[in-house]
């Protein structure tokens, strides 16, 4: 019986002969915490710290692209979770934040399928869709087409 570890998409056989398949989260698990670096660079620590010194200076300058990208055109959060992607390549605590990450967008997601939370999703934009056609409305009756700044006082 196949008990051990297995490759991914692999299936494992239970106790009782019964086939279980390993979900991601599962191999990631099993895959441990801890430095992905090649084993030569491991196995010396000069060349170690260096590594990680690289690995924080690329991730940090990935986030911080991904910061201004919130305020600026662009995938802000993808980037800045992909600097944190490459952190984790080296740092436990960059590990511990993403897998934590992916369970609460999971939860999220899970939620947001949710038919009573999808019904109150819909009642709360058609109820911001009417106040947004009355809000027009009113400006459309007090200034006609006319646009803002050709306003002129009378």
């Amino acid at each position: 019986m196949n008990t051990g570890s297995n490759k991914p998409g692999e299936a494992v056989m239970g106790a009782h002969g019964a086939t279980l398949d390993k979900s991601q989260d599962e191999r990631d698990e099993a895959r441990g915490l801890g430095s992905r670096a090649p084993e030569f660079v491991k196995a010396r620590r000069v060349l170690h710290l260096s590594w990680q010194v690289g690995v924080f200076v690329v991730g940090l300058a990935v986030v911080a692209a991904g910061a201004a990208m919130l305020v600026l055109p662009g995938p802000g959060w993808v980037v800045i979770f992909g600097g944190m992607a490459i952190w984790a390549t080296e740092f436990v605590w960059a590990q511990l934040v993403l897998r934590w990450t992916k369970r609460k967008v999971t939860e999220a997601a899970q939620r947001a399928l949710d038919p009573r939370v999808r019904r109150r999703n819909l009642i709360l934009t058609s109820i911001g869709v009417v106040i947004a056609v009355a809000v027009a409305g009113v400006y459309l009756w007090k200034f006609g087409l006319q646009m803002p700044w050709k306003i002129k006082d009378q």
